[in-house]
C-alpha cells in the first residue's frame, strides 16, 4: 500500500529520507503497483534539454492499477458516485466492478472505431460518468487524451485539435450547467468548419436527447457504438514514459501549450498525493468540485482516487444552482469527508451570507482543500469557521498543470496551518527560492522566485510537438531548475506562501509586493466581494497601483469608500502597499477555470486598450468593455 503519513514528525522523517535517498523513496512508493515488468533503472534525468525518465524500462497498465487490481477485494464498493445538475434527479453510483465493464466496452468500442495505440482523443464534454470512462478507456488501449473544458469557444476547442492532430471527438449532444442549457455539439460543429482535417470521427453522447445535427459517417452515437461490446479487454502494455495525455494550459503567448504526462510517474505521485494530503481512508466519501477539463479533475477526481481504492464524487452543477447552498446540500446529502475546491468558489459562497452553510449538517467533513490560486484570509477563516465549524483542517494546496499533482501543502490534520499559507512541500519535492541574478536564497523569513531543484515523477515531459517551447518556458530561467513562474515567501517556520505570479509581482518605489498580498488586505473591506490588483508604469515610483473592486452593494460615495479602502489597506501591510486607483466593477474577467486574466486588467491599467489579445476563452467576455469605458486615467 502508498505509504501514508499520520504525524508530523513522521513527515519530517519521511521527507528527509525522501531528499537524502529520492531513488530509494520512489522506488519503495511504486512497489504498491502491479507492474508487468518492474523498471530497469528509478530515474535518469537532466534539466538542461530537459530529459526526465522515471522507472525506466517499466511496463504497466494505469488503469489495471485503477481498476482491476480492486476488483477481488472492493469490487463492489462504489468508485464513482454521480451527482446531477438537478438535484430532484436521483445520484448515479458505479462500484469498482461496474466501472471495469464499462471501460472496457468503451475500450473495446473506441478500438471498432480505429483508435489505437498513440493515437490522440480529443474530449469536449460536461461532468457525467461517461467521460470519466471514456478517459479511462484511451488510456486502457494506450490512445492519449486530451480534455478541453466544454466551455472553450469553437476557435479553442479546434486549435487544442490541431496542435494534437487529434484523430476523434468525444462529445455530448447538450450540457446542462444550472439554468443553462449548452448546444455542445453545435460548438464541435463549428469547430470542424474551422478546419480539423485529422479528426474522423466523432462519438456523441447522448446527454439530454435533445435535437442535434449528425453528419453520416463521422458522427455515431456514443450509446450505439458501447453497446453490446465485451465486458473484458485487454488493457494495452504501455512503458512507464509512454504518453497518458496532454491538456492544454494557456501560454503568455496566446497559443494554448499542451503539457504532456506520462504513464508510471504520474500514477505513483497522484495516487501518493492524494492519500496523504486528503488523509483519505477506507470508506470516505470525498469530493473534488473541480471540472476534468482541467489538470485538478484529472489528478484528483479520476486517477489519485481511484488508484487509492476510493470512493470519488462527480458533480454535475455548479455551486449556486438551485441556490447557494448547493455545495453544502450534496456534502450533508453524501455525508461528504474531504472537500476540495477553488477560493472563487469560496468567496461567491461567502458573499451570499453565512445562513446557506448553516442549514446543513457537515459534520461529515474531515479535510477542507482549496486549489487554484492562494486563497486569501478572509475566505480561509470563513472556510475554516463556517464549513469546517473550527474541525476540519484547510489543506491549501499549490501545483500547477505542469506538476502533475500537489507540490506544496499541508497533509490533513498532519501538519501545521496558517491562513494563506501553502505549508510545507509534499516528500519528494526540492523547492528553493530564487533571487533575479540566479542565486539561491537560504534560510527563513525570506521571499524569491519559486523554483524545484530535482525532478518528482508527476512532473511534465514536454509540450507537445514543441519541446524547445518547455525547455525557454521552464528550465532556461535558473540553470538545472524547474521555474514555477511564481514568486513565495517562506517564513520563520520554514511555510511557504505563494504570493502569485511573478509578473503579478509589483515594485512600488523598490518595494516588492505580491498582488495577493494587496487583495488580501482590501477584502477586509465588509463591501468588498472580491478585488484584483495590478501594477501599471507610474512616473515618480516605477510602478503604481491599480485595484479593481466589486463590492456587495452599489456604493453610494466612491470617494468615501475609496478613502476607506486606503485606511483598510494601510492597517493591513502599511501605506506604501496604499492603491492610487481604485475602479468599482461589476465583474473581473475571468477564465472558465476562474483565474482573472490579469494581462487584461493590466492593461486597461496602463491606458493601452488598443489590442487586448484573444478574450474568446473568457467566461464573460463583456465585462471587459465595461472596465475600459469605466477605466481611471
Amino acid at each position: 500500500m502508498t505509504l501514508q503519513i499520520k504525524s508530523f514528525d513522521e513527515y519530517k522523517e519521511v521527507y528527509k529520507r525522501s531528499v537524502e535517498d529520492p531513488e530509494g523513496f520512489w522506488a519503495e512508493q511504486a512497489s504498491s503497483f502491479q507492474w508487468r515488468k518492474k523498471w530497469d533503472k528509478v530515474l535518469d534525468w537532466n534539466f538542461s534539454e530537459p530529459n526526465v525518465n522515471w522507472f525506466v524500462g517499466g511496463k504497466m497498465n494505469i488503469t489495471e492499477n485503477c481498476l482491476d487490481r480492486h476488483l477481488e477485494e472492493r469490487g463492489d464498493q462504489v468508485a464513482i458516485l454521480f451527482e446531477p445538475n438537478d438535484p430532484n434527479e436521483p445520484a448515479k453510483e458505479f462500484t469498482y466492478k461496474q466501472l471495469h465493464a464499462e471501460v472496457c466496452k468503451a475500450a473495446n468500442a473506441l478500438r471498432a472505431n480505429g483508435i489505437e495505440k498513440g493515437d490522440r482523443v480529443c474530449f469536449y464534454m460536461p461532468m457525467v460518468p461517461e467521460l470519466a470512462i471514456a478517459v479511462l478507456a484511451c488510456a486502457r488501449i494506450g490512445a492519449i487524451h486530451s480534455v478541453v473544458f466544454a466551455g472553450f469557444s469553437a476557435q479553442a476547442l479546434a486549435d487544442r485539435i490541431n496542435d494534437a492532430s487529434c484523430k476523434m471527438v468525444i462529445c455530448s449532444d447538450y450540457n446542462n450547467r444550472g439554468t443553462k442549457h449548452i448546444p455542445v455539439k453545435k460548438i464541435v460543429d463549428d469547430a470542424m468548419a474551422l478546419g480539423c482535417d485529422s479528426i474522423e470521427t466523432i462519438l456523441v453522447h447522448k446527454n439530454t436527447g435533445d435535437s442535434i445535427e449528425m453528419v453520416g459517417g463521422r458522427d455515431k452515437w456514443w450509446h450505439d457504438e458501447v453497446e453490446g461490446q465485451s465486458t473484458t479487454c485487454e488493457a494495452e502494455e504501455m512503458d512507464s514514459e509512454d504518453m497518458l495525455f496532454i491538456l492544454y494550459t494557456s501560454g503568455s503567448t496566446g497559443k494554448p501549450k499542451g503539457v504532456v504526462h506520462t504513464c508510471g510517474g504520474y500514477m505513483v505521485y497522484t495516487a501518493f498525493s492524494f492519500k496523504n494530503v486528503f488523509q483519505y481512508e477506507e470508506g470516505d466519501i470525498y469530493w473534488c468540485t473541480a471540472d476534468i477539463g482541467w489538470i485538478t479533475g484529472h489528478s484528483y477526481i479520476v486517477y489519485g482516487p481511484l488508484l487509492a481504492g476510493a470512493t470519488t464524487v462527480m458533480f454535475e452543477g455548479v455551486p449556486t444552482y438551485p441556490d447557494a447552498g448547493r455545495f453544502w446540500q450534496v456534502c450533508d446529502k453524501l455525508k461528504v469527508n474531504q472537500f476540495y475546491t477553488a477560493p472563487t468558489a469560496i468567496r461567491a459562497l461567502m458573499a451570499q451570507g453565512d445562513e446557506w452553510v448553516e442549514k446543513y449538517d457537515l459534520s461529515s467533513i474531515k479535510v477542507l482543500g482549496s486549489v487554484g490560486e492562494p486563497i486569501n484570509e478572509e475566505a480561509w477563516e470563513w472556510y475554516y469557521d463556517k464549513v469546517g465549524k473550527g474541525n476540519a483542517p484547510i489543506v491549501d494546496t499549490w501545483w500547477q498543470t505542469e506538476t502533475g499533482g500537489i507540490m506544496i501543502s499541508g497533509l490533513g490534520s498532519h501538519s501545521p496551518m496558517k491562513p494563506a499559507h501553502a505549508g510545507y512541500p509534499l516528500p519528494g519535492i526540492q523547492p528553493c527560492l530564487m533571487d533575479a541574478d540566479g542565486n539561491e536564497l537560504d534560510g527563513n523569513d525570506i521571499e524569491g522566485l519559486l523554483c524545484v531543484k530535482f525532478p518528482w515523477p508527476s512532473m511534465l515531459r514536454t509540450t507537445y510537438g514543441d519541446h524547445e517551447r518547455c525547455r525557454l518556458t521552464y528550465f532556461s530561467h535558473f540553470e538545472n531548475k524547474y521555474f514555477t513562474g511564481d514568486g513565495a515567501r517562506r517564513d520563520a517556520d520554514g511555510m511557504y506562501r505563494i504570493i502569485g505570479r511573478v509578473d503579478d509581482v509589483i515594485n512600488v518605489s523598490g518595494h516588492r509586493m505580491g498582488t495577493a498580498e494587496v487583495e488580501n488586505a482590501i477584502n477586509e473591506h465588509p463591501l468588498v466581494v472580491e478585488s484584483a490588483v495590478v501594477g501599471y508604469p507610474h512616473d515618480i515610483k516605477g510602478q503604481g497601483i491599480y485595484a479593481y473592486v466589486i463590492t456587495s452593494d452599489p456604493v453610494d460615495d466612491e470617494d468615501v469608500f475609496r478613502k476607506e479602502l486606503l485606511k483598510v489597506v494601510t492597517k493591513e501591510i502599511g501605506p506604501i502597499a496604499k492603491p492610487d486607483k481604485i475602479q468599482v466593477v461589476t465583474g473581473l474577467p475571468k477564465t472558465r477555470s476562474g483565474k482573472i486574466m490579469r494581462r487584461i486588467l493590466r492593461k486597461v491599467a496602463s491606458g493601452d486598450t488598443s489590442n487586448l489579445g484573444d478574450t474568446s476563452t473568457l467566461l464573460n467576455p463583456e465585462i471587459v468593455e465595461a472596465i475600459k469605458s469605466g477605466a481611471l486615467g
